[in-house]
């Protein structure tokens, strides 16, 4: 693509939202509201916005190689903390994607250089769930789903955070897990049980 082509495709976006609603980008300036705060993979194909049908405004966006929530990443926990602390969020998702190109790079023994400490995280789910994903004899199966247990990792990760319990037993803050399906579009509820995970992990985790 010429990059001159995406100054008049913003200039067409400007146009058709001011037939719309001439005060659009007014509004949008006063500042933001979301209700929701969307973690999600840098894969090109896959957009929050456009996913989930909702408007800018509507969702706080964070997104990097495989949807993950490593506590060591800065940008992510600063990203959670600004979300539930300022912006008082009141849903948290954790979006993964099946074909997820880093989950798969994960799953093969191969020295990948500055991505090694990354990819890390995602072996280390593979390992905690070794045996059901050794179980699986098709290969595109057990892709799959590591990407779902990937995905319901990272939402563990997110319950570990002292933001999210504080904000949990303060005002019921959820916290969810979603596949997206590139071959059908179809947006997959993994239905964590955020209360089950919480007990489950206070032992160790309790920060509030």
């Amino acid at each position: 693509m010429e990059l001159k082509q995406i100054f008049e495709n913003n200039r067409d976006w400007i146009q058709e939202k001011l037939k719309l609603d001439k005060d659009y980008f007014m509004n949008l300036a006063k500042g933001q509201n979301p209700d929701i705060l969307y973690i999600g993979c840098s894969d090109s194909r896959v957009t929050a916005e456009d996913l989930m049908g909702i408007q800018p405004g509507e969702a706080f966006v964070h997104r990097n190689i495989a949807n993950m929530v490593p506590n060591t990443d800065l940008n992510v926990m600063s990203v959670i903390n600004y979300a539930v602390v300022h912006l008082q969020v009141g849903h948290i998702v954790v979006c993964g994607h099946y074909g997820c190109g880093g989950v798969k790079a994960a799953m093969q023994s191969a020295d990948l250089g500055l991505l090694n400490p990354w990819l890390r995280n995602i072996r280390d789910v593979y390992r905690i769930h070794r045996e059901e994903l050794q179980g699986m004899e098709v290969e595109g199966e057990k892709y799959k789903r590591l990407v779902e247990l990937n995905v319901q990792e990272q939402c563990i990760n997110v319950i570990k955070t002292a933001d999210v319990q504080k904000a949990y037993n303060s005002r019921g803050i959820q916290v969810h897990g979603w596949v997206f399906d590139l071959q059908t579009g179809e947006l997959i509820d993994l239905k964590i049980d955020f209360e089950k995970i919480l007990q489950g992990i206070m032992e160790l985790y309790r920060l509030s």
